[in-house]
């Protein structure tokens, strides 16, 4: 076997057998900053706060300028926590450059709600213009109105709740509604709604009521939390921690959909995997971590997991999560995901179940070009696209979709990689891999070596960016702010290498466009 091969499926393997550990998540500025804002003291965190300031852009504000609507939650979280961080070295040069920035910017929250807001917008956003009126005075920034009837309402519902129970979807977001700690409690992994910042709201209002015990344990949680990011900076936490079902579920999903699934060097690791999230498996469901609430998505892409391992798991686990044709990621969602309806019609199409309903609902979310880009919980177009072609066509072999296929190829840059920002990444240019490996198999002649061309020009691209072991950098999933969840981005990566690297050799030797 190719060189390049073995050295992809090692590393493959390692990422499979490292997942017992709660997840692998990049730094989030957002969770480091209202960590830090928590933290009573500034001088025991100045490597952290030093991390803070490096992240800012040179417009002044934090995120990618790429994606503005996912910068402002960031922003704020940074400029709030520097604000009380003056004696240190930069702290009031970059609140004021973060100042003039949230000046500038045009309020995405003045009319509507945006369909791809940030998790808890409605509730974090506001609050942040209430904490930064009161810090700052009469400076002019965004009020983010639309927001204001929204974060109201939730916070009517939740005043008539005592506790809310261990692992519920709105102790994710606690830090902004949360004050006195007895409506939350610390699940088994220490954590408030597996959520840094919500741990660290929660840890400082309980230190004011003496509750040492489950103090400790929140100590314990962000410490754990903060390794995760492999930062190595006490106190630079991820976005989400743990993500112990999430990180594996799409990890094998992934692999299906490079046509790795089965492949002999992964198969030990790959069962291992496949026997836990079986005996996880209950009839509610799974969430992203086991101490979380259920949700559909989640519980969809652990169907279709089970399923590609030859295991018989019951449909009744999405079913609950159902709402006429179509399904909720959460009970209570805004808006529905795309993401989530293709991944419940892929669960349903392995399964045989019926699924007319979800299935022209998945087609009827299309843009005028044939591809997905109203997508929630992923920043980049080639996301729901790469997985909803897969679902499309599973148990269909003879599907074709010429409209998608044009504009993918289309979408391929100069350089060879796919990108919805302003440059490729590895990631997105896997996803457009996994799409091509899908039309691939029922084009004609002419579409094959037009699709063999595409993969040719990515493989270059990919290979002169390989590196063994490399740690994902570009944030693209949706959270509070976009973050990386690393393990599930790096197995992407190598899947997208390994697939083109066997396509370009399967096309040498035969001299066609097919597929692995």
């Amino acid at each position: 076997m190719n060189a390049l091969s073995e050295q992809i499926l090692c590393e493959l393997r390692r990422l499979l057998s490292e997942m017992s550990d709660g997840g692998s998540v990049g730094p989030s500025v957002y969770d480091t900053a209202r960590a830090l804002r928590f933290h009573g003291n500034v001088t025991g965190r100045q490597d952290a706060y030093a991390w803070l300031m490096a992240q800012q852009q040179a417009d002044g504000g934090w995120g990618s300028a790429d994606f503005p609507l996912f910068r402002h939650a960031p922003t704020w979280a940074a400029l709030l926590a520097l604000q009380r961080a003056y004696p240190l070295p930069g702290a009031a040069d970059a609140v004021q450059a973060a100042t003039r920035f949230l000046q500038r910017q045009p309020d995405p929250y003045a009319h509507a709600v945006p369909e791809d807001a940030p998790i808890g917008a409605e509730l974090i956003l506001p609050q942040f213009c209430g904490e930064a009126a009161s810090l700052l005075g009469g400076v002019a920034f965004p009020r983010h109105p639309a927001l204001l009837p929204l974060r109201q309402a939730c916070l009517v519902k939740l005043a008539a709740v005592v506790t809310l129970p261990s692992g519920h979807p709105l102790l994710h977001s606690w830090e902004a509604w949360g004050t006195s700690p007895t409506t939350a409690l610390p699940d088994e992994d220490g954590s408030i709604g597996i959520s840094p910042a919500a741990t660290a709201a929660w840890r400082a209002h309980a230190v004011t009521q003496g509750k040492m015990p489950q103090v400790g344990r929140a100590d314990a949680y962000l410490q754990t939390a903060s390794r995760a990011t492999r930062s190595g900076i006490e106190g630079v936490v991820p976005n989400v921690w743990p993500i112990n079902v999430f990180e594996p579920c799409w990890s094998l999903y992934t692999l299906h959909l490079a046509g790795l699934f089965a492949h002999p060097a992964l198969a030990e690791a790959v069962r291992v995997i496949v026997a836990q999230l079986d005996a996880r498996l209950s009839g509610r469901g799974l969430g992203p971590a086991l101490h979380f609430a259920a949700d559909a998505d989640d519980t969809a892409v652990a169907l279709c997991v089970l399923r590609l391992a030859g295991r018989d798991p019951a449909v009744d686990a999405l079913r609950h999560f159902e709402i006429g044709e179509l399904f909720a990621t959460f009970p209570g969602e805004r808006n529905a995901s795309v993401s989530t309806n293709i991944h419940a019609l892929h669960a349903l199409r392995l399964l045989g179940k019926p699924a007319a309903g979800t299935s022209a609902y998945v087609e009827a979310n299309r843009n005028p070009h044939g591809l997905w880009d109203n997508e929630k919980w992923h920043v980049s177009w080639l996301y729901p696209t790469a997985h909803a072609l897969a679902a499309l066509a599973q148990g269909r072999p003879q599907w074709r979709d010429e409209r998608a296929l044009a504009a993918l190829l289309q979408a391929q840059r100069d350089d060879g990689g796919w990108g919805a920002g302003r440059a490729s990444t590895f990631e997105e240019t896997a996803y457009a891999l996994f799409a091509l490996r899908v039309m691939d198999g029922s084009e004609e002649p002419t579409g094959r070596w037009r699709i063999a061309q595409a993969v040719a020009r990515a493989l270059e691209w990919m290979l002169a960016r390989h590196a063994a072991h490399a740690l994902p950098q570009t944030p693209l999933w949706i959270g509070k702010e976009l973050y990386c969840p690393t393990r599930v981005v790096r197995v992407a990566e190598l899947a997208g290498l390994w697939l083109a690297f066997r396509w370009g050799r399967r096309v040498q030797a035969e001299g066609a466009g097919a597929a692995p």
